[in-house]
C-alpha cells in the first residue's frame, strides 16, 4: 500500500519561509511524478507545484513561481517544497500527491492526508 505523509505545515507570518516535506512508502516513488496541491478554505483543490520522477523538469502555478521551490531526493523517498516570501493567500491544507505521468500531475494516483499552512498578516 502506498502512502504519502505530509510534514512542516504551521504558523508564519508574512513574508516568512517554511518547507514541507513528504515522505512516500512503498515502490513508487523512483518512477512517479511527484508534487503538491493546495485547498483554501471555501475553494477548489488546485496544483502548486510538480517535479518529474528523475528531477528534470518541474512545473509551477503562476502565482507562486519565483516564490516556491520543489525538489526530490529519491534515495530518502521524499519531496519537498521550499515556500519563501509567504502571502496570507497561500493560506490552505497542502496535499502531497503521486502521479505515473508528467510534472503537471493531470492525473494523480496518490494522494496525503495534507498539512495545513497558515499564513498571518
Amino acid at each position: 500500500q502506498v502512502q504519502l505523509v505530509e510534514s512542516g505545515g504551521g504558523l508564519v507570518q508574512a513574508g516568512g519561509s517554511l518547507r514541507l516535506s513528504c515522505k512516500a512508502s512503498g515502490r513508487i516513488f523512483q518512477t512517479y511524478s511527484m508534487g503538491w496541491f493546495r485547498q483554501a478554505p471555501g475553494k477548489e483543490r488546485e496544483f502548486v507545484a510538480g517535479i518529474s520522477w528523475n528531477g528534470d523538469a518541474t512545473t509551477y502555478t503562476n502565482s507562486v513561481k519565483g516564490r516556491f521551490t520543489v525538489s526530490r531526493d529519491n534515495i530518502k523517498n521524499t519531496v519537498y517544497l521550499q515556500m519563501n516570501g509567504l502571502k496570507p493567500e497561500d493560506t490552505a491544507v497542502y496535499y502531497c500527491a503521486a502521479d505515473n505521468g508528467g510534472s503537471r500531475l493531470n492525473d494523480v494516483d496518490y494522494w496525503g492526508k495534507g498539512t495545513l499552512v497558515t499564513v498571518s498578516s
